[in-house]
C-alpha cells in the first residue's frame, strides 16, 4: 500500500510539473499568440470621431478622451472572461466623462468592447489582472498625460489649422517621447483631420517613443467600433483640429490648470 502511495505522489508531482512547465511557456515564449511587449494609450477627439461616422453627433464633446489601453500583437486573449459592471462602479463617475462612447447612448457596450478585446491581453500584468485595475490604470494614465492641459499651454486650440510637424515636436517637446498621431485622411480639396493620439507605454508604464514594429503592423488590432480603421498616420502637412459650435469655453473647462 505504502508503495502505491508513493507511487501516486511521484506521479502527482510530475504531473504538476508538466502543467507548470505549461503555463510558463504561455506566458514567456515568444511564439505565443498572446504575448505583448507594449501598451498604447489611446485618446480621441470626439469631433473626428462623429465625422467619421454615420451617426449624428450634434453635440460633441470638445476634450479629448480615452479610446482605449491596448496591448500591442494582442487580441480576445480570453474569451470566457466577461466584462461586469459592478467591478469598476466605485470609478464610473469617472468612465462616464474621460471614457464616454462618444456615438452610442450605451456606454457599457463600448467598455465590454474594450474589455473582452484589450483588458483580457493585458490583465498577464498583475498590475492589470482585473476590470478595476485596468480600468483604473487608463484613467491614472489619462490624467497623468493631461493631453487637453497641455494643447492649452502650448496654444494648440480646437477650430485652428496647424502643420502637423508642428504638432509632433511640440507634443514632443512636452513629453519627451514622440507619440503616434492619426489624421483623417483628406478629401480632394480639404485638409486631413486630426482623430487620435497614441501614446506608446513599457510594461512598466513608462513613456517611450512611439515606432513602427519590425512587421509594420503594430496598429493591426485598431478598434473598429468607432469605424477608425478609416485614421492613418498623419502627413506632415496642414491639419484641420476641428471645432463645433459649443467651442472654446468648454474645451478649457475640461483642462487643469499646470503651475
Amino acid at each position: 500500500m505504502k508503495s502505491i502511495i508513493q507511487c501516486c505522489l511521484l506521479a502527482g508531482c510530475i504531473c504538476l510539473a508538466v502543467l507548470c512547465g505549461t503555463a510558463t511557456y504561455e506566458l514567456t515564449s515568444s511564439d505565443h499568440p498572446h504575448k505583448w511587449e507594449k501598451l498604447y494609450l489611446v485618446l480621441e477627439w470626439p469631433v473626428t470621431i462623429c465625422k467619421m461616422s454615420e451617426n449624428d453627433c450634434r453635440d460633441p464633446l470638445m476634450y479629448w478622451t480615452i479610446h482605449g489601453l491596448w496591448p500591442d500583437k494582442a487580441d480576445e486573449c480570453n474569451r470566457t472572461w466577461h466584462f461586469n459592471i459592478s467591478e469598476i462602479k466605485d470609478i464610473l463617475g469617472d468612465m462616464e466623462h474621460y471614457w464616454p462612447d462618444v456615438l452610442h447612448p450605451n456606454r457599457t457596450k463600448f467598455w465590454k468592447h474594450e474589455w473582452e478585446k484589450h483588458g483580457t491581453c493585458a490583465a498577464v500584468l498583475e498590475s492589470l489582472n482585473s476590470q478595476k485595475k485596468y480600468f483604473s490604470k487608463a484613467l491614472e494614465l489619462y490624467k497623468e498625460i493631461d493631453l487637453n492641459s497641455y494643447l492649452v499651454k502650448l496654444r494648440i486650440k480646437p477650430g485652428g489649422t496647424y502643420q502637423m510637424a508642428d504638432i509632433r515636436e511640440a507634443l514632443t517637446s512636452v513629453y519627451q517621447v514622440t507619440p503616434k498621431i492619426q489624421c483623417l485622411p483628406p478629401d480632394e480639396g480639404q485638409l486631413q483631420v486630426i482623430g487620435q493620439i497614441k501614446f506608446c507605454l513599457t510594461k512598466e508604464f513608462a513613456l517611450i517613443n512611439c515606432t513602427e514594429s519590425k512587421s509594420g503592423s503594430s496598429f493591426a488590432h485598431e478598434n473598429n467600433l468607432f469605424k477608425t480603421e478609416d485614421l492613418a498616420k498623419c502627413s506632415d502637412t496642414l491639419t484641420d483640429y476641428p471645432s463645433h459650435m459649443r467651442t472654446w469655453e468648454h474645451f478649457l473647462a475640461n483642462t487643469v490648470d499646470i503651475q
